[in-house]
């Protein structure tokens, strides 16, 4: 597998003198195989227009374009790539997108294709040249054929959210983002006229379990892309339950897991590079890893996930 890092910012594009070490460009990950005339895309965040750009000189002068997105969730980083993305105005073209089902009666179609009205760009969703079939997803697992195994997991975000567990001749590669730590959400207080025992001793179980099966989820993976948004410090003064996870429960998670490389992502769009680097100097060290690989994306590398 091969994995080349298009977008890897959290929440909005941040181009500019301060980003340009590690990138500005919100989410999107190409998956390749070797020996394969196949790629995945992880994500349609602003990083998916310069790939779009590259299919089109790479693949598109051999044949019909094929192409498989698979959507995290449809939160506006996440797909807001999807407009500038140039083989959706290919006569021939066959998209197929991946994404999780919603719990709200909305298909995964009127999300994602409610972008392309007058209300917030110039051309429409039918009149995309490109043929685009739309997947819903929930937890569980599917065959995507050639070898090529799919898993899900549900992860804890304010919309549905999915991690991903590719698994190809041996090799398994995960996403685990955007997610933060399951918590118990009942009262703790005893002080509190609104307490109740049960309720809070079944919420602290059930939160556990969860946390349980995330870690489950990726155990022995051979590399993770794990949300990283936070540190610990940022997380508990303002930003627990906004769907992130400071980078030291990720690398605890993974460690745990047999994670044999752990990839931060979903940088903080106020995070500058030089605080990065910082982060990569207190944090990325065997010490605190168990000897795991642990490194901060960068936009425009790649990366290659081989046999021990």
């Amino acid at each position: 597998m091969k994995i080349t890092f298009w977008g890897v910012r959290g929440s909005i594009p941040c181009p500019g003198r301060d980003t340009y070490r590690y990138g500005g460009n919100t989410p999107c990950i190409e998956l390749s195989f070797e020996n394969m005339d196949r790629s995945l895309i992880i994500d349609a965040g602003s990083g998916i227009r310069e790939l779009g750009n590259l299919l089109m000189t790479r693949d598109f002068p051999k044949g019909q374009l094929n192409i498989e997105i698979f959507l995290t969730h449809t939160h506006w980083d996440h797909i807001i790539g999807l407009p500038f993305f140039t083989p959706l105005y290919i006569p021939g073209a066959k998209v197929r997108i991946y994404g999780p089902a919603s719990s709200d009666g909305n298909s995964l179609q009127e999300i994602v294709g409610s972008q392309f009205s007058y209300h917030y760009f110039p051309i429409r969703h039918a009149e995309l040249a490109a043929q685009i079939d739309y997947v819903e997803l929930k937890e569980g697992f599917c065959d995507l054929r050639d070898g090529i195994i799919l898993k899900t997991k549900f992860l804890n975000h304010p919309v549905m959210c999915l991690g991903y567990r590719f698994e190809c001749r041996g090799l398994v590669f995960c996403t685990l983002y955007d997610t933060e730590p399951f918590r118990n959400v009942f009262i703790d207080d005893p002080a509190n006229p609104a307490y109740n025992e049960g309720m809070h001793r079944e919420g602290e179980l059930i939160a556990a379990e969860e946390n349980r099966r995330v870690e489950e989820f990726i155990s022995g993976a051979d590399t993770v892309v794990y949300d990283g948004q936070y540190t610990l410090r940022e997380y508990e003064s303002g930003k627990i339950g906004w769907g992130h996870t400071p980078c030291e429960y990720a690398i605890a998670a993974a460690a745990r897991a047999g994670v044999k490389r752990l990839c931060l992502f979903h940088h903080d769009p106020l995070r500058t590079d030089d605080e990065l680097d910082q982060l990569t100097e207190a944090l990325c060290r065997p010490h605190l890893s168990g000897g795991m690989d642990v490194f901060f994306a960068r936009e425009g590398t790649s990366m290659n996930i081989t046999y021990d």
